[in-house]
């Protein structure tokens, strides 16, 4: 690899000193990979180095025990045609309230940013289509940020104001609390224990917002199309909002089961909202006609506006 995307290199290297059996899915990842994926790419594992600090070694074997994880679960979606759990007490007792899963859950993630085509791109997506695309002095709330690389790059984004997050889990606001830290945000950003369903009761007055993500959160939860509406009114007349839905994509925490990524447009456009851009954003090596045929995972990206 390229001398100038030395720490993509070196991240690569430690992981597969890990997980050797992951070196033909790298080298299809980054084989093909053109100039901008690897600039961003590069820049990512350098945001990891910064999060991880010490615990890299424990985050790069997560991973690859996130990856039999996963593995179980498209079996199971493959044999049965749905998702495992279909409640949010099933997904709480089985991910949630295990500290030890949720905690190896949660730093196997954090490197799929990297490895996997599709998170890259939406996070890539999300920074330089959506961001720039803000009024000036835009207020942004995420939903669920997980460990906050959303909420980095619109910390960084020079026409924002005021940068919020919420999240039902008091570790997942740990985790995007130590990330947002060690990568040394450049603005304040507020983070808050909020359910999505409660979010009148915890909104400020009439606060509301010109900018909101909620990206992967929407297929964990019962009843998406009652959390869009929460969405909606938390947006500002004009405000534009970043929804991403995974179609397809099993997992032991995912709840509603969308299978195309028109059902995910659809869902938006429910809700009131117009949409302004889409991304289908696909696994490395996958074509969409693939995709669609043989009900693959589709990150589905939609940009939608309020109304004024």
């Amino acid at each position: 690899m390229n001398f100038q995307f030395q720490t993509l290199a070196d991240m690569i290297n430690r992981q597969l000193s890990v997980f050797p059996r992951h070196k033909l899915f790298l080298n299809r990842r980054f084989d093909s990979a053109g100039a901008e994926d690897l600039i961003f790419c590069e820049e990512i594992s350098k945001m990891i180095l910064q999060i991880s600090g010490d615990e890299l070694p424990t985050i790069l074997d997560d991973y690859r025990w996130l990856c039999g994880v996963f593995m179980e679960e498209e079996l199971f979606f493959r044999r049965e045609g749905r998702y495992r759990h279909r409640t949010f007490e099933e997904a709480q007792r089985t991910v949630y309230s295990d500290r030890v899963f949720h905690s190896r859950y949660l730093n196997g993630h954090l490197m799929t940013h990297l490895w996997w085509a599709n998170h890259t791109d939406t996070l890539r997506y999300f920074r330089n289509v959506f961001l720039p695309a803000n009024k000036q002095q835009f207020r942004h709330l995420e939903i669920g940020p997980g460990h906050g690389l959303f909420l980095y790059f619109a910390a960084a984004a020079p026409n924002a104001a005021t940068i919020a997050g919420w999240d039902v889990s008091p570790s997942s606001i740990a985790a995007t609390r130590h990330a947002l830290f060690a990568m040394g945000a450049p603005r304040p950003v507020d983070l808050s224990l909020v359910n999505i369903f409660d979010a009148s009761e915890a909104r400020a007055g009439d606060q509301q917002f010109d900018s909101l993500t909620c990206s992967e959160v929407l297929e964990h939860l019962e009843n998406p199309p009652e959390a869009m509406a929460a969405i909606v009114d938390l947006m500002a007349p004009g405000g534009r909002a970043f929804i991403c839905v995974p179609v397809n994509s099993p997992a032991p925490d995912h709840i509603s089961l969308y299978r195309s990524p028109e059902e995910v447009i659809s869902l938006v456009r429910d809700a009131g909202l117009a949409v302004e851009d889409t991304l289908f954003a696909l696994p490395t090596g996958v074509t969409l006609e693939r995709a669609r045929k043989d009900a693959l995972t589709i990150n589905t990206v939609v940009i939608a506006r309020k109304p004024e």
